[in-house]
């Protein structure tokens, strides 16, 4: 169960390192190339061009090439992937206010160290609500989770940056 939920933990982790561009969305010579155009095989292409040439790694470090490392990264889609491996081991883990998938949930929400254990106790208590019946699916449990963090002054912070 450990190589599931760490294998969760660095796919999720992984897909953070694809969510915006590294050097920022205009940077490199793909982007330059297919510039304005839309839809995923142009995407797909640009990025292909950046990553065989090594351009936009080199932009990143020389400040050229359209490449600007002054943005932070970010992440714009949900966490699903890694929710629905755990989901199991998640209502287990939440029910007890304690758990691997229940901090692997709280890292994936982007929960920082310090507010994990109130985390923990906040979404036991309300774990009815999170886990309303048992067929929840990862999309309920997720948005349902948001609702809970938004009403805690601590942890409503993590629920914006989803």
């Amino acid at each position: 169960m450990k190589r599931i939920l760490l294998g969760s933990l660095l796919a999720a982790a992984s897909l953070n390192a694809f969510a915006t561009a590294p050097g920022g969305p205009g940077c490199g010579w793909g982007n330059m190339l297919f510039e304005g155009q839309r839809g995923l095989p142009s995407h797909l292409v640009a990025s292909i061009t950046n990553g065989t040439s090594g351009n936009a790694t080199f932009g990143m470090t020389s400040g050229t090439n359209g490449c600007d490392t002054s943005g932070a990264l970010a992440y714009n889609g949900k966490s699903m992937i890694v929710l629905s491996s755990i989901i199991n081991e998640l209502s287990e883990d939440m029910a007890r206010g304690e758990g691997e998938a229940l901090t692997t949930y709280a890292v994936v929400l982007g929960v920082e160290a310090q507010d994990r254990d109130h985390f923990a106790a906040v979404t036991s208590q309300h774990f009815n609500e999170i886990f309303s019946s048992a067929d929840v699916t990862a999309e309920q449990v997720h948005a349902a989770t948001l609702a809970v963090l938004k009403n805690d002054a601590v942890l409503a912070k993590y629920a914006e940056q989803v």
